[in-house]
């Protein structure tokens, strides 16, 4: 089996009070890996940002929807933030942003729905319905400090809120460059299964914010191509690996053109209207940007790729198993250099158990979202 190699700095980030994170540097050879290890911005100091970063693959799913609605954003901000406020059980905070939520929904529905196009305006009259029924739960529960019934129901009201937000979605939001019309590419999001030997792992691919990468990945799911293969870098708290076909190839070869199908780096900038492509944010100076895609949560999906080749990716893609102390969300050194391209969304346990001690991909299918899968132009 061919996998690239190469040597990398790391960073071992330590957080002090003041909020800032110093990174110690040292040389350490990975081999067999197309992943790298934590790389360093060769700053002295980084800055942590404030307030609690989104690790929820779900939320970073919603707040990755290209919509442009800020008045179901406030609503979906004031429900993802009261996150803290149940952890430290802040009753007080708790019950002022759920009652600020609810009435926040009824003072902006008309301008809610405004945002959805026409012909699925009926779509939304049972999920307001909804949304408002189990705002209403919240404000009981919250009332008699039942934490656990708060918890049930802000993941109900966030998902029905996910789902009212892609309503909105008004077709695929940008044109991806003609350079890239020799490969799949996914415009839209797809949900794929995996069968491993430790259990079911179920992602989310977002192709808006990475259609190329997702389409690639998508497309060599279909091919059957990942079926029986055993994941051949296994880190607990940082990566678990595979994609590294049997043969001197460290990728796919297409059976049209017999060539290796390369995909380029991918990554699209919060604030952006499309992705940048072929270079790292570090090496176009924006290192300090957030992607809308970040490495905050257990289980991203990454392309893996040659640590100097950015768009030498093709087959390989790993499962980023985040450890907060080493990769703090918010700051985490490998966004910008590599992919993200999807979230897992069930299965981490799996995941977590792979990460231990190895394991393999019996099957994989695209249980949703097939049809958003867009073929090579020939």
């Amino acid at each position: 089996m061919a996998r690239f190699q190469y040597r990398l700095q790391t960073a071992l980030a330590g957080l002090l009070g003041v909020g800032f994170s110093f990174l110690l540097m040292g040389w350490c050879y990975i081999p067999s890996a197309q992943a790298a290890p934590i790389p360093s911005l060769n700053l002295p100091i980084a800055y942590l940002p404030p307030g609690d970063a989104i690790t929820d693959p779900k939320a970073l799913l919603r707040y990755a929807l290209p919509i442009d609605s800020p008045e179901i954003r406030k609503v979906q901000d004031k429900l993802e933030g009261l996150n803290y406020a149940l952890r430290t059980k802040q009753w007080g905070r708790a019950k002022r942003e759920i009652n600020g939520s609810a009435k926040l929904l009824n003072r902006k529905r008309s301008a809610i729905v405004e945002a959805i196009p026409e012909e699925r305006r009926s779509l939304a009259d049972p999920l307001f319905e909804q949304i408002s029924l189990q705002l209403e739960g919240m404000q009981t529960a919250a009332q008699s400090k039942d934490l656990e019934t708060l918890w049930t129901e802000r993941r109900s009201v966030l998902n029905a809120i996910g789902d009212l937000e892609g309503l909105m979605v008004k077709g695929f939001p940008y044109e991806v460059p003609a350079d890239y019309d020799n490969l799949p590419q996914l415009k839209g999001r797809a949900t794929v299964e995996f069968k491993t030997n430790e259990g079911l792992v179920s992602v989310v691919v977002d192709g808006y914010s990475a259609p190329v990468t997702a389409g690639n990945f998508v497309d060599l799911i279909e091919r059957g191509f990942y079926d029986g293969m055993t994941f051949d870098r296994a880190e607990e708290n940082y990566v678990l690996q595979t994609g590294d076909p049997d043969g001197p190839e460290a990728g796919f070869i297409d059976p049209k053109t017999k060539k290796y199908r390369a995909i380029p780096l991918e990554i699209l900038v919060e604030g952006d209207d499309a992705p940048t492509y072929g270079a790292t944010l570090e090496e176009l100076g924006r290192f300090l940007e957030k992607p809308v895609l970040p490495f905050n949560s257990f289980g991203a999906l990454a392309m893996a790729r040659p640590e100097s080749e950015p768009d030498g990716g093709s087959s390989q893609f790993f499962f980023f198993l985040f450890e907060p102390e080493l990769t703090p969300a918010g700051l985490n050194l490998l966004d910008g250099r590599y992919a993200v391209f999807g979230y897992t969304i069930d299965g981490q346990d799996a995941l977590d158990r792979m990460g231990r001690q190895g394991g393999k991909i019996i099957s994989a299918q695209v249980v949703d979202g097939l049809d958003n899968l867009v073929a090579p132009q020939a």
